[in-house]
Protein backbone atom coordinates (compact mmCIF):
# COMPACT_ATOMS: atom_id res chain seq x y z
CA UNK A 1 0.00 0.00 0.00
CA UNK A 2 1.30 3.76 -0.74
CA UNK A 3 0.83 6.19 1.57
CA UNK A 4 -2.11 7.82 0.04
CA UNK A 5 -4.19 5.10 0.45
CA UNK A 6 -3.13 4.46 3.97
CA UNK A 7 -3.78 8.28 4.71
CA UNK A 8 -7.46 7.46 3.64
CA UNK A 9 -7.66 4.18 5.79
CA UNK A 10 -6.64 6.13 8.76
CA UNK A 11 -9.49 8.62 8.00
CA UNK A 12 -11.89 5.79 7.37
CA UNK A 13 -10.76 4.33 10.78
CA UNK A 14 -11.39 7.69 12.36
CA UNK A 15 -14.80 8.54 10.90
CA UNK A 16 -15.33 4.58 11.85
CA UNK A 17 -14.44 5.17 15.68
CA UNK A 18 -16.03 8.63 16.28
CA UNK A 19 -19.67 6.87 15.25
CA UNK A 20 -18.88 4.07 17.48
CA UNK A 21 -17.69 6.42 20.04
CA UNK A 22 -20.76 8.45 19.60
CA UNK A 23 -22.99 5.47 19.64
CA UNK A 24 -21.88 4.52 23.23
CA UNK A 25 -21.89 7.82 25.09
CA UNK A 26 -25.68 8.77 23.53
CA UNK A 27 -27.14 4.92 23.55
CA UNK A 28 -29.46 6.12 25.70
CA UNK A 29 -30.79 9.06 24.07
CA UNK A 30 -31.24 7.15 20.98
CA UNK A 31 -32.56 4.06 22.36
CA UNK A 32 -34.84 5.90 24.38
CA UNK A 33 -35.82 8.31 20.95
CA UNK A 34 -36.17 5.24 19.03
CA UNK A 35 -38.49 3.41 21.80
CA UNK A 36 -40.92 6.70 21.84
CA UNK A 37 -40.97 6.36 18.51
CA UNK A 38 -42.03 2.82 18.53
CA UNK A 39 -44.54 3.80 21.68
CA UNK A 40 -46.32 6.50 19.71
CA UNK A 41 -46.72 3.68 16.36
CA UNK A 42 -48.33 1.16 19.02
CA UNK A 43 -51.22 3.70 20.31
CA UNK A 44 -49.66 3.19 23.68
CA UNK A 45 -48.36 0.12 25.70
CA UNK A 46 -47.96 -1.77 28.92
CA UNK A 47 -44.89 0.33 30.73
CA UNK A 48 -43.12 -3.25 31.08
CA UNK A 49 -43.27 -3.92 27.54
CA UNK A 50 -41.73 -0.18 26.96
CA UNK A 51 -39.18 -0.62 29.65
CA UNK A 52 -38.29 -3.84 27.60
CA UNK A 53 -37.79 -2.17 24.47
CA UNK A 54 -36.43 0.72 25.33
CA UNK A 55 -33.72 -1.73 27.53
CA UNK A 56 -33.24 -3.82 23.66
CA UNK A 57 -32.62 -0.53 22.11
CA UNK A 58 -30.01 0.88 24.77
CA UNK A 59 -28.10 -2.60 24.61
CA UNK A 60 -27.87 -2.59 20.53
CA UNK A 61 -26.77 0.89 20.62
CA UNK A 62 -24.46 -0.10 23.18
CA UNK A 63 -23.06 -3.36 21.26
CA UNK A 64 -22.59 -1.42 17.86
CA UNK A 65 -20.93 1.51 19.27
CA UNK A 66 -18.56 -0.70 20.79
CA UNK A 67 -18.01 -3.03 18.11
CA UNK A 68 -17.65 0.22 15.74
CA UNK A 69 -15.44 1.92 18.12
CA UNK A 70 -12.97 -1.18 18.32
CA UNK A 71 -13.10 -1.54 14.58
CA UNK A 72 -12.42 1.95 13.89
CA UNK A 73 -9.42 1.83 16.58
CA UNK A 74 -7.53 -1.52 15.51
CA UNK A 75 -8.31 0.23 11.45
CA UNK A 76 -6.04 3.17 12.90
CA UNK A 77 -3.32 1.24 14.64
CA UNK A 78 -2.51 -1.08 11.53
CA UNK A 79 -2.47 1.97 9.48
CA UNK A 80 -0.32 3.63 11.68
CA UNK A 81 1.73 1.01 11.94
CA UNK A 82 2.28 0.81 8.31
CA UNK A 83 2.82 4.34 7.88
CA UNK A 84 5.44 4.15 10.27
CA UNK A 85 7.17 1.03 7.97
CA UNK A 86 6.85 2.90 5.42
CA UNK A 87 8.39 6.08 6.62
CA UNK A 88 10.87 3.88 8.19
CA UNK A 89 11.78 2.53 4.86
CA UNK A 90 12.03 5.33 3.49
CA UNK A 91 15.05 6.61 5.45
CA UNK A 92 16.51 4.04 5.57
CA UNK A 93 17.06 4.01 1.18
Amino acid sequence: MNRDKLKGLVIWGSIIGISGFVMLFFSVYFGTLIAENWLIKQGGADTGYYNIIMKSYINNFLVGGGILFTFGIAINSVAYYKLQLIKEKSHLK
